[in-house]
């Protein structure tokens, strides 16, 4: 037992679901650096080839998990087959120290205006629709997505969190200047961000619970006060099912998403078993999330 133990917390501090896989940027994507207050930001960018000439496409910023780095992204998240599909251009982010700002303590870098000086860069050189620009990621990049929500609520559409609820530090500075649509997916078995709220991980800062983090963002955006609910289909026997809530009707059309996947772990849905159930839980197969996230995003832009 204390064996196993010893191995799980060598997973924990070394790995990450963006820091398993030692691997170079897919074929495809472009390997950027950009200066910020003196500093070199690094992101891969991925341009597919189907957009179309004179019309602005989308943005998505797709964040990787704490200790991670942006070149797993592509292939953990299948995000650059889908934007190859539907024509929008990502955009996978380097945190410093392989860590983002997120409120935590975690980093010290100023990655709110990392966010807003690549944005405003790549609209200089791309097509970029300004009012569907979003942001999207998993662990340490959801947390970060939530602040960005807060703190660039003039630039993001809508956010899509994975396994990551709200830092409890954040939810009182968040003073977004309009409502901003929010999806969440969390595991009810996550050993890492805890569905109920609590520590983070070792010792990590504390999170708040799924149901605050959900109100915070209802209440901000005005929706409906109840959701419609649904118990989506149990497509694969592996030990989880899903249920999902709208509250729709929100302030300029926005609207709070929220996917708790019964007995899911600290995983991205669809995705790879990237370490043992035992060290971060299950990924579940009856929820493909990045689908799920660009349909979410494709419903919302800046009003």
């Amino acid at each position: 037992m204390r064996i196993r133990l010893l191995i799980a917390l060598l997973f924990l501090v070394q790995c990450s679901p963006a820091g398993l896989f030692r691997r170079g940027a897919e074929q495809g994507d472009s390997r950027k650096q950009i200066s910020v207050h003196g500093t070199t930001r690094t992101y891969l960018l991925h341009l597919p080839a189907s957009l179309q000439s004179g019309h602005p496409a989308p943005l998505v910023l797709m964040f990787h998990g704490g200790d991670g780095r942006a070149a797993p992204m592509p292939r953990f998240t299948g995000f650059d087959e889908l934007a190859d599909a539907k024509g929008f251009i990502v955009v996978y982010p380097d945190g410093l120290d392989r860590h983002w700002n997120d409120g935590r303590g975690l980093s010290k870098a100023d990655d709110v205006g990392f966010v807003r000086a690549l944005i405003d860069e790549l609209e200089g050189e791309h097509l970029v629709d300004p009012k569907r620009i979003y942001a999207t990621g998993i662990s340490n990049g959801g947390f970060f997505s939530n602040r960005l929500a807060c703190e660039l609520s003039d630039k993001i559409a809508a956010i899509a969190s994975v396994a990551a609820t709200m830092p409890e530090v954040l939810m009182p500075a968040c003073k977004p200047s309009r409502p901003v649509s929010v999806m969440y997916m969390q595991g009810t078995k996550d050993p890492l961000v805890p569905i109920n709220g609590g520590t983070i991980g070792p010792q990590h800062g504390t999170a708040v619970s799924l149901q605050q983090a959900e109100e915070f963002w209802r209440v901000h955006d005005q929706t409906s006060p109840k959701p419609v609910s649904e118990d989506l289909p149990e497509l694969v026997k592996d030990g989880t099912k899903v249920h999902r809530d709208v509250y729709g009707n929100g302030k300029d059309h926005t609207e709070v998403v929220v996917y708790t996947i019964d007995g899911g772990g600290h995983t991205w849905p669809g995705g790879t078993q990237y370490l043992p159930i035992f060290v971060v839980g299950k990924v579940t197969r009856n929820l493909q999330a990045t689908p799920v996230i660009w349909e979410f995003f494709q419903k919302h832009s800046l009003p």
